[in-house]
């Protein structure tokens, strides 16, 4: 099993997410991260998918997600073919803000981006096995509460949607 990273680009019409999520669900493949957002095409936005599956399967997602009429095109990547990020919000008692916390913020590049009377939030963007070790180490400090984004990527091939577009 492999881990993949699909581009879906499809106009924006209520329900599309709906239609796509369910193909996976009729095939049993869970999904692991899912991210949407504008592109830079006026009117056609991108949705990210991350899932771990054979290729086999992920040829035939790509394939079934393109007959939905609304989708325009679907890619899939494997991780070195894609630059990828996600982020993470640590919400942390105020009372664990300590010499020791500050150091791991630093040892991972984090950033406290909000200071409250009883928390801080601290933020660091990388990949999901970066989120997660800094999670593991910050369940210490009585960490309240955890948020983490879907993957944003973009491709490295240099494919490009004008020519689908057309």
């Amino acid at each position: 099993m492999t881990r993949y990273t699909i581009s879906v680009f499809t106009e924006n019409f209520i329900g599309i997410l709906n239609r796509i999520t369910i193909i996976f669900t009729r095939r049993g493949i869970n999904i692991d991260g899912l991210t949407a957002s504008e592109s830079r095409e006026d009117g056609i936005y991108r949705i990210t998918i991350v899932v771990t599956t054979s290729e086999e399967q992920v040829i035939q997602l790509t394939k079934q997600l393109e007959k939905i009429i609304d989708v325009i095109k679907a890619f899939y990547y494997v991780d070195d073919q894609v630059v990828h990020q996600e982020i993470a919000l640590y919400k942390i008692p105020i009372q664990s803000l300590n010499p020791g916390l500050e150091k791991v913020i630093r040892q991972f590049n984090a950033h406290i981006i909000a200071a409250e009377q009883e928390f801080v939030v601290i933020e660091l963007s990388g990949h999901k096995e970066d989120t997660q070790a800094l999670l593991e180490i910050l369940k210490e400090f009585n960490i309240l509460e955890f948020a983490r984004s879907g993957r944003v990527a973009v491709a490295k091939p240099m494919e490009t949607l004008e020519k689908y577009l057309k």
